[in-house]
């Protein structure tokens, strides 16, 4: 495989296994909201496209119930309270991420969680990481699987796209990797299994941290 300057990664599902810790503030919101509970595999295959859409995947009737914003608002609130109980790095993360380091290899997350929570988690988990970002629609940057925040992290390190590879574990970080002309390695422990990202375009996989970085490293 071949040598990168840049590695972006995803977060959720990729460094981190916040899949615990969403599904309880998503389902503290519902509760709010006297809505249904989720199940940990409904709120899986919800996540991915940033927190609207969550909660639009999770609410009855989405946009149009009345109470949609509220809960919006509600989850936004109550998971920043709950974002660290259970969350933690998947095994093997730590490691790959010192030896990038060690490697001179520039490191960077770019997540459609929203850009606080972002920017939260990596300082506390990935020290080693230097460039963050998340969700920030309101200030004009779209969100994946558009290319924006991903050409955000290539201006910060002076990289151009073929010199880097996106790493994720969804169907949106394939088509992220895909708009912004980069090759893209699907990983299999995280929110979607090897059979969907398959089917959504996914070509290169690791199964284990431990593979990804002889991948990149050898």
């Amino acid at each position: 495989m071949k040598t990168y300057k840049a590695v972006i990664f995803d977060l959720d599902g990729t460094l981190l296994n916040t899949l615990d810790d969403l599904a309880d503030g998503v389902n503290i919101a519902l509760r709010m909201h006297n809505m249904p509970e989720k199940t940990l595999d409904e709120v899986r295959m919800a996540v991915g496209n940033g927190v609207v859409k969550l909660i639009e995947r999770v609410v009855p009737g989405s946009k149009e119930n009345p109470a949609f914003e509220a809960c919006l608002a509600d989850f936004r609130t109550e998971y920043a309270k709950i974002s660290r109980n259970k969350t933690c790095p998947y095994d093997g993360i730590p490691t790959l991420l010192e030896r990038l380091d060690a490697a001179g290899i520039h490191t960077a997350v770019v997540s459609n969680k929203f850009h606080d929570a972002t920017v939260d988690l990596v300082k506390e988990y990935f020290p080693l990481i230097p460039f963050a970002a998340g969700e920030r629609e309101s200030a004009g940057i779209r969100k994946k699987p558009a290319p924006d925040t991903v050409f955000l992290a290539l201006d910060a390190f002076g990289v151009k796209a073929e010199e880097c590879v996106y790493i994720g574990d969804s169907d949106v970080d394939i088509e992220t990797a895909n708009n912004a002309g980069m090759d893209c390695i699907s990983v299999t422990w995280g929110f979607r299994d090897r059979e969907f990202l398959t089917a959504h375009g996914a070509s290169v996989f690791a199964d284990t941290p431990a593979q990804l970085t002889e991948m990149l490293l050898g």
